[in-house]
């Protein structure tokens, strides 16, 4: 399995936990982020992530960013992209078994990181539950 991996300035200590947390697992990560805590423009990190998942070069993606809105709206700009905010668990497994989604996006300002590390697991062990699902996933791209 491959993640890419990006954040702006307000996800750096997140990407670095998560990284080192998945990378321990034997998961290969591509890090597309920034790696200071200066301001940048998350959509410089966000289009990468993207495309390495709408090419395959990842399996899934993952962003953060403060409230994960803006990560979550430029990378659901790309066709091939189902992004869901996740802030609990139970979101984050949904966001999987009913939208099939492919980026995880992280609020870094509202979640802890080891909150943000476990909502990465089930995002990786949680399969997508197609039947009723799969029609509305299909509905998607415009």
């Amino acid at each position: 399995m491959t993640i890419s991996i990006g954040n702006d300035h307000a996800g750096t200590d997140y990407k670095f936990a998560i990284i080192k947390h998945l990378e321990a697992k034997g998961i290969t990560v591509t890090n597309h982020g920034t790696d200071a805590s200066d301001s940048v423009d998350y959509p410089d990190f966000v289009h990468p992530v993207a495309n390495d998942v709408e090419d395959k070069k990842a399996t899934f993606g993952i962003l953060i960013c403060g409230s994960a809105n803006g990560v979550a709206m430029t990378a659901n700009k790309h066709q091939g992209i189902r992004a869901g905010i996740c802030w609990t668990n139970e979101i984050t497994a949904l966001t999987r078994q009913h939208n099939n989604a492919n980026i995880i996006c992280i609020p870094a300002r509202y979640t802890a990181v080891q909150q943000a590390i476990a909502m990465v697991d089930t995002f990786l062990e949680t399969e997508f539950e197609g039947g009723r699902h799969q029609n509305r996933v299909d509905k998607i791209p415009c």
